[in-house]
């Protein structure tokens, strides 16, 4: 996390305190990439996928316990643990994707539904993934963000460029990160949401790639399967 001014004069109308956002939603999703790395064929995992689906449940689960309600304050602890959680299901579905592109250049994949379910399901993983990335780096995360203690944004959303675009109490949450990671995933750049710093930029590059391949692959081997 980058080092913080409190005395920052004429500081932007969306800095502000506020309640902070519910821990479910972000369960919720997680959840359901977990399921869909379980259900991914032996031949587009690692070999000790199932040991690692249960590794990002039992984190998932400590998350959820250490704090099952809103997320009012940064705790580093917390956090890390959440950096670790993503960072578990992003080798894993990293994997799955080289062992997909390994599939569709060796022509092992000859059945157009099955390809399309799971190029879907680690493109899907993929949106996941990076939404939690964003949301967890954004502003030092949803803790850091909810004590308003970092003034410079690392994602500028329309709301922010004016106050006339939202409420008073507006403030991005975990939505706002996934709506972000689906379009930067399916336009491969960005939206309306800009990236303003350069991890950001770097990490929306990283997933427009990895999105671009995964998707012309699929569709480019469907295609000539369904021909």
């Amino acid at each position: 996390m980058r080092a913080r001014d409190y005395h920052l004069p004429n500081l932007p109308h969306w800095h502000k305190v506020h309640k902070g956002e519910p821990r479910w939603p972000v369960s919720f999703v997680v959840v359901i990439v977990i399921t869909l790395q379980f259900l991914l064929p032996k031949s587009l995992s690692l070999k000790t996928q199932p040991y690692i689906c249960a590794v990002e449940a039992i984190l998932a689960i400590s998350l959820f316990a250490v704090n099952p309600g809103r997320i009012k304050a940064h705790a580093r602890g917390r956090w890390s643990l959440g950096i670790l959680l993503t960072g578990v299901m992003t080798i894993s579905n990293i994997a799955s994707a080289v062992r997909l592109v390994q599939s569709l250049i060796d022509g092992t994949v000859n059945d157009a539904t099955k390809l399309l379910w799971f190029g879907g399901s680690i493109w899907i993983t993929n949106i996941v993934v990076f939404a939690l990335w964003y949301w967890e780096f954004d502003r030092g995360g949803p803790g850091a963000r909810a004590q308003a203690l970092d003034p410079y944004p690392d994602f500028l959303f329309p709301q922010m460029s004016d106050p006339e675009y939202a409420p008073k109490d507006w403030a991005p949450n975990f939505f706002d990160y996934l709506f972000t990671s689906f379009t930067n995933a399916s336009a491969f750049s960005p939206t309306d949401v800009m990236p303003l710093t350069r991890w950001a930029k770097v990490l929306m590059m990283v997933q427009s790639a990895t999105s671009l391949v995964t998707v012309g692959l699929v569709i480019a081997r469907a295609v000539n399967i369904l021909k």
